[in-house]
């Protein structure tokens, strides 16, 4: 089995008075999305701020982009996603659950929704008892399939920049208390604090994506019978050099982060299936 994830795109609405800005976002998207859905793969995965404020018109627009490819898409709830918008109505917009599990043969794919609703000034993450109940069954019913949980916010003091303010889901929710419920290995797949990073803790592996607009690139996920491999692609169009800074002048609510881009280990690693005693 194949995935192939996205971080925060960031897809924003233009003012087009302003001479290159329409062409230039339309060139990068449509580049970066056709380049994301051409991989091969089972499933294709945004791991939230996929638009940059929720604008209906963002939504409809990227949404455009991405059914043209009539594969499976799954997109997990950003803050971005949800500041224009209700909830309710960028769901009934996209299609998508709020939250929800898919049980294949090979491993359990977990879609959290992690984010606030039409909340500016908080960007951090937070998950309802409601939730948590939901998800903390699935956990136990899981077994000791692998289990993939993708999600927009990390878990508080794991990757970089999780233990800054706003930067993860709230410390005060105790999500290790049913992460280490669960048999087997676990993999947690953010975005949100745009910075590579992956960082083991027990037997759960927790993998963080940037911006796509600091690093054109994506992740693939292979689940094979003995391990999990996850591998970084770099797509090196020049649209994207030719357009990245035309949007960096004229776009709101995205500050460029030139340390993205960690070393390999912060990008790609291989997640075995046999636990080591320690890791029990």
């Amino acid at each position: 089995m194949k995935l192939v994830l996205m971080g925060d795109l960031h897809y924003h609405a233009i003012d087009d008075t302003i001479p290159g800005w329409l062409s230039a976002r339309n060139d990068f998207y449509q580049t970066f999305i056709d380049r994301f859905m051409e991989q091969e793969a089972d499933a294709y995965i945004s791991l939230g701020d996929l638009t940059n404020y929720g604008h209906a018109s963002e939504m409809q627009e990227v949404y455009a982009m991405l059914r043209r490819h009539g594969k499976p898409f799954y997109h997990a709830l950003g803050n971005h996603d949800l500041y224009a918008q209700t909830r309710r109505e960028v769901l009934e917009q996209t299609g998508q659950a709020r939250y929800h599990a898919v049980t294949t043969e090979q491993a359990v794919l977990v879609f959290l929704d992690t984010a606030k609703e039409m909340d500016f000034e908080d960007w951090g993450g937070m998950v309802d008892e409601e939730q948590l109940r939901w998800f903390e069954a699935v956990v136990k019913a899981s077994g000791s399939k692998p289990m993939l949980v993708f999600a927009h916010h990390p878990v508080h003091m794991t990757t970089a920049r999780s233990d800054k303010e706003k930067g993860s889901i709230h410390p005060d929710v105790d999500m290790w208390r049913i992460l280490s419920q669960k048999e087997g290995v676990g993999l947690y797949f953010n975005g949100h604090t745009h910075i590579d990073s992956i960082v083991k803790q027990h037997n759960w592996t927790f993998v963080q994506l940037s911006a796509c607009l600091d690093e054109q690139g994506l992740r693939t996920v292979e689940i094979g019978p003995d391990d999990i491999r996850i591998n970084a692609i770099d797509l090196t169009d020049d649209i994207f050099a030719a357009t990245r800074e035309t949007l960096y002048t004229h776009m709101n609510h995205f500050r460029p982060n030139p340390d993205a881009r960690g070393i390999d280990s912060d990008r790609e690693c291989v997640v075995s299936l046999r636990l080591t005693a320690e890791q029990r």
